[in-house]
C-alpha cells in the first residue's frame, strides 16, 4: 500500500475514533473533522496540493480517475476493509472535487450499524411510514441533515419486520442492508445503472415493492417515480427544501407550465407524507437532536394541492397533531419542554417567535396524540 494511501486511511479511520460525521482534506490545511456539527482542525500537518492529490488518487480505480478527470468532480462509496489495524467494513462516502484548480476531499463517515428509528430519536410517525403498502414518501432538508439516515433506518423497519422486496438507486451506496425477512438489492449510480431514471423505469419490472431513489433530482426522476407511486408501489425519496409545505410547490415546478395542472392532481394522489428535517445540538452538545417537521397528506391536503392552494396546508398542521402531523415550530417546543435542545437553540431556530413561545408556555390547543391512518 502506498504511503499516501496509508495516510488517508489513517484520517478516515480517526472519523470512527472521534465519532465525527466528516472529514474535509483540502491543500495548505490540516485535516478538519465534524464532530456534532461543529468543524475541528486536528493535528499539526498542513497538506500541499501533491499530498491531497495522491491521498485522494490512492483511493481511485484507473476508471475513477478517468470520470473525476473528466466531470471534475466525482462521488463513491468506499469500504475499509478488514485488518489488525482498522475496524471491519467501516463505509464512507467520498466526494473529490476542485477548487482552485487543486483537489479536495469531503468524506461523510456511513455509521452501517442500523440504528432503529427510536434510537436515531425520530417520532412514532416514521413506523407509520414504514407500513404504507404503497405511494410516495419525501424526506427533506439540507445537506448533512440526516435524509439518508432516517431513510435507512425505515428500510430497515421493514427489512426486520416485513416479507418485502426492496429495490434501491443510490449515489453512492451508502449503508448496505442485510437480507432479512425483506430481501434488498441495492443498485449504484455509473456502476450499476445509468441514471435514476432508467433505474426506476426499470425498477417496475424488478418486482419490488419498496423503491428508494436516492434523489429527487430531475424532472424524468419525478415522473418515473410518480408512476412507480401510483402503480401500488412504495416509493422513498429525498429532496432539498427545508419546509414540508414548500416540497409540493417544488415538485410541481420540476414539471413544464403546460403539465403542472396534471402534476398537481398525480401528486395530491401520489403523495403520502413529506417529513422535513434538520439537527440540532443537544444539551451539552453531546449529539444532536432531529427536528422533524411532518405532514400527512389527507383528503383536504390532497384537496389542496389539486387546486394549488397549498399555502393553506400549514394551518391544516397546525390543528392535526392527531394524524401524525407536526410543524416545525411544534417539534422543535417538543424537545425543549423534554430537555433535549435549549430554549436559546429553539428560539434561535423557530420560524415565528411568537407561535414558538405560546407552545413553550403550554398554549396550544393541538393535542400531541399521534393517531395512525391520517393519510388517505
Amino acid at each position: 500500500m502506498s504511503n499516501y494511501k496509508e495516510q488517508i486511511l489513517t484520517l478516515m479511520n480517526a472519523c470512527v475514533e472521534l465519532n465525527a460525521s466528516d472529514l474535509h482534506v483540502s491543500a495548505e490545511l490540516p485535516a478538519i473533522y465534524r464532530i456534532h456539527g461543529r468543524m475541528s482542525r486536528l493535528g499539526e500537518r498542513v497538506y500541499s496540493a501533491e499530498d491531497v492529490q495522491q491521498m485522494a488518487y490512492g483511493l481511485l480505480t484507473d476508471i475513477n480517475k478517468a470520470q473525476f478527470e473528466k466531470e471534475l468532480t466525482l462521488d463513491l462509496g468506499y469500504t475499509i476493509g478488514d485488518d489488525e489495524s482498522r475496524p471491519k467494513g467501516k463505509r464512507f462516502r467520498i466526494n473529490l472535487y476542485r477548487e482552485q484548480g487543486r483537489c479536495a476531499l469531503a468524506i461523510r463517515y456511513l455509521d452501517g450499524s442500523l440504528k432503529t428509528t427510536r434510537e436515531l430519536g425520530l417520532p412514532p410517525q416514521m413506523d407509520y411510514l414504514a407500513a404504507l403498502k404503497s405511494g410516495l414518501v419525501l424526506v427533506c432538508g439540507a445537506t448533512g441533515s440526516g435524509k439518508s439516515t432516517t431513510l435507512t433506518a425505515i428500510l430497515n423497519n421493514i427489512n426486520e419486520q416485513q416479507e418485502k422486496h426492496i429495490l434501491t438507486v443510490e449515489d453512492p451506496v451508502e449503508v448496505i442492508h442485510q437480507n432479512k425477512k425483506s430481501i434488498v438489492h441495492q443498485r449504484e449510480l455509473y456502476r450499476d445503472v445509468h441514471d435514476f431514471a432508467g433505474a426506476v423505469r426499470a425498477a417496475l419490472r424488478e418486482d419490488p415493492d419498496v423503491v428508494m431513489v436516492g434523489e429527487m433530482r430531475d424532472l424524468e426522476t419525478v415522473r418515473s417515480a410518480l408512476t412507480a407511486a401510483e402503480t401500488g408501489h412504495l416509493v422513498f425519496s429525498t429532496l432539498h427544501t427545508n419546509d414540508a409545505v414548500g416540497v409540493v410547490e417544488r415538485l410541481v415546478g420540476i414539471f413544464p407550465g403546460n403539465e403542472q395542472s396534471v402534476a398537481r392532481q398525480r401528486i395530491a394522489q401520489a403523495l403520502k407524507s413529506v417529513v422535513a428535517q434538520t439537527l440540532v445540538p443537544t444539551i451539552g452538545g453531546r449529539g444532536r437532536a432531529v427536528v422533524a417537521e411532518i405532514l400527512m397528506v389527507n383528503n383536504a391536503v390532497s384537496n389542496l394541492i389539486e387546486s394549488a392552494k397549498t399555502k393553506q396546508i400549514y394551518s391544516i398542521m397546525e390543528s392535526s397533531a392527531r394524524q401524525g402531523m407536526q410543524t416545525f415550530d411544534q417539534a422543535l417546543a417538543k424537545l425543549v419542554r423534554t430537555k433535549s435542545i435549549s430554549l436559546e437553540s429553539g428560539r434561535a431556530l423557530c420560524r415565528d417567535g411568537n407561535t414558538f413561545e405560546r407552545l413553550i408556555n403550554g398554549q396550544s390547543t393541538a393535542s400531541g396524540d399521534v393517531v395512525h391512518g391520517g393519510a388517505h
